[in-house]
């Protein structure tokens, strides 16, 4: 099994990390250190999940899907595999097409009743613990602890042109839309929010949402257990562990709209 992961990553795609704007200097030596504080967490998971899946699934342990990364480059990304094997990859996809364009509420997919999960998977999904092989994206350079999360292909060809600006910066394990409220966010709000984090990242604000992470997990945990409904997130109802801004703009064509950005340059 471990061989067969090995041979995955080597044959992937060559790591997307270069020094530019996107990768500065500070956010990679960030990455590595963070890296190497987690990287016993994620062996002893594997051997935790080695044994809990040969009970309740048996299968492989890692799962692989390509994504879609920095400037539209393809990698592959692993997570711990939650699914039965087997299991239809169009499912992921059509939740993902009826969240965008619309304006409900970026709900998990596990927070419905999915008999594709395995036995125990909602917490493991809820809780991020199945992105944690993830780590190993982050040390090939094709992902960072911090950024908007890498999108499938077929999702990447529905984006409109404007949406394309959160590929200006390399995809991450969590980032500014997961602190944010994450699911009483809606597709277009999420768009927005990594593209502002593209725009104005810096290691300051890198540094507070890994913090802040963990709450927004604890949170998302709760929510999922206690069957909560999701709500749009409104300058009322966003998590008070981030600063809200309601900016109004007068459509040319149109009436005034409203839309909610998040500072974090007070949290």
């Amino acid at each position: 099994m471990h061989s067969t992961f090995n041979k995955e990553l080597s044959t992937s795609n060559e790591a997307t990390f270069d020094e530019s704007p996107a990768s500065p200097v500070w956010k990679r030596i960030t990455d590595l250190a963070v890296c190497a504080l987690a990287l016993p967490v994620l062996a002893l998971l594997t051997l935790v999940m080695q044994i809990v899946l040969r009970i309740v699934s048996p299968g492989p342990v890692f799962f692989h899907q390509e994504r879609v990364g920095y400037r539209g480059r393809r990698f592959y990304l692993y997570k711990f595999r939650s699914m039965k094997v087997n299991t239809d990859p169009r499912l992921h996809l059509n939740h993902v097409r009826s969240l965008v364009g619309s304006n409900a509420p970026m709900e998990k997919i596990e927070a419905k009743q999915n008999s594709c999960l395995i036995p125990g998977a909602w917490l493991l999904r809820a809780s991020g613990l199945d992105e944690l092989p993830q780590i190993i994206n982050v040390l090939r350079g094709e992902m960072s602890m911090v950024g908007p999360r890498p999108c499938l292909p077929a999702e990447h060809e529905m984006y409109e042109p404007w949406q394309l600006e959160r590929f200006e910066t390399v995809p991450g394990l969590t980032g500014l839309w997961q602190v944010s409220g994450k699911n009483r966010t809606t597709f277009d709000e999420m768009i927005r929010l990594d593209i502002q984090y593209a725009k104005t990242k810096t290691w300051a604000m890198d540094v507070k949402i890994m913090l802040k992470t963990p709450l927004a997990l604890l949170v998302q945990v709760y929510e999922i257990k206690t069957g909560r409904r999701a709500q749009p997130i409104t300058p009322h109802t966003v998590p008070p562990f981030v600063d809200v801004v309601e900016e109004k703009t007068l459509e040319s064509d149109g009436p005034m709209k409203t839309r909610i950005s998040v500072n974090l340059s007070k949290a």
